[in-house]
């Protein structure tokens, strides 16, 4: 199963416009929909306009690399025992998060980690196969209403993140702003929106998949579902497919997630693309100390 391509832009543009003309159903009967916009409106359309149910916690879905696709699996697993680490930080104790992988990890002794075996001989990149199993084993296991949230194995979550989302209780939260470390020089920049100052800033959901937390309610199979049809795009389209579900997604409060590259297993890199982002960090490191430590604190 390889990555499913972007809708248009102007096609986006055009169904949401379309959407609050003609509502969910007639807009499902329109031919040429993507798989995942149409989860999304089946998905709105079985909410029929109903309450959210309020979250109760939080679950991060990861892929895992499998060992025979790195060159160095123990690094792999450190960087995993870091994601992990920032998850436990948390002082909010409500969450769990489920790993997905052939091999099973080194995990700590905590009853909200677990391992989601994989054995799919498909041949190829199989992050988008492991989503898909993710979302499936949400569907089937989760009972509570919950965020859900795919995460990337080598990206940390700003302490404190998981009781911000919980007491807000917004449909979904996106990473508009975030911090991109490279590895390679320990530099770090703060991704945000463009400004007249700062043109070429790019928004932090726009660099790392690890952008977006949707409320999953278990009493709709057409929750899971979307969400595994979300997770088949690339994270540029996660916005967009969450407007069309009715689950628009609301700043994160504050940056919230810290992504790593350039330390020599990252995805991007495989794919030759994590050139730009490494131009990016250089253009807008992050200078001040006080910012630097707040960053060092934050994200243990």
């Amino acid at each position: 199963m390889a990555q499913v391509p972007a809708v248009p832009n102007t096609r986006r543009a055009a169904h949401l416009a379309l959407l609050s003309v003609l509502g969910p159903e007639r807009l499902l009967q329109r031919p040429g929909l993507a798989a995942s916009e149409r989860a999304a409106l089946e998905l709105r359309r079985a909410r029929a306009g109903g309450p959210i149910p309020k979250p109760e916690e939080v679950v991060f879905l990861i892929p895992l690399v499998s060992p025979d696709h790195v060159g160095d699996w123990e690094a792999v697993t450190k960087r995993l025992a870091r994601t992990l680490e920032s998850f436990r930080a948390q002082d909010d104790t409500r969450w769990r998060a489920v790993i997905c992988c052939q091999e099973r990890p080194p995990l700590p002794d905590d009853p909200r980690l677990t391992h989601l075996p994989f054995d799919d001989p498909t041949p190829g990149n199989d992050k988008w196969r492991k989503l898909a199993a993710l979302a499936r084993h949400l569907g089937e296991t989760q009972t509570r209403p919950a965020y859900a949230m795919s995460f990337d194995a080598d990206d940390l979550l700003r302490a404190g993140t998981v009781g911000r989302m919980l007491a807000r209780q917004a449909p979904g939260y996106l990473a508009w702003e975030g911090f991109v470390r490279d590895v390679a020089t320990g530099h770090v920049a703060r991704a945000s929106s463009p400004s007249l100052r700062h043109p070429r800033q790019r928004p932090f959901w726009k660099l790392c998949g690890s952008c977006m937390a949707l409320a999953h309610d278990p009493a709709l199979p057409e929750s899971a579902a979307f969400l595994g049809a979300m997770t088949q795009h690339e994270h540029r389209m996660f916005r967009y497919l969450a407007r069309l579900a009715g689950l628009d997604p609301v700043p994160f409060a504050r940056p919230s997630v810290l992504y790593e590259l350039n330390h020599g297993e990252n995805f991007g890199a495989r794919r030759g693309r994590v050139g730009f982002k490494t131009r990016f960090v250089a253009k807008f490191r992050i200078t001040d100390p006080d910012t630097l430590r707040d960053i060092i604190r934050e994200f243990p």
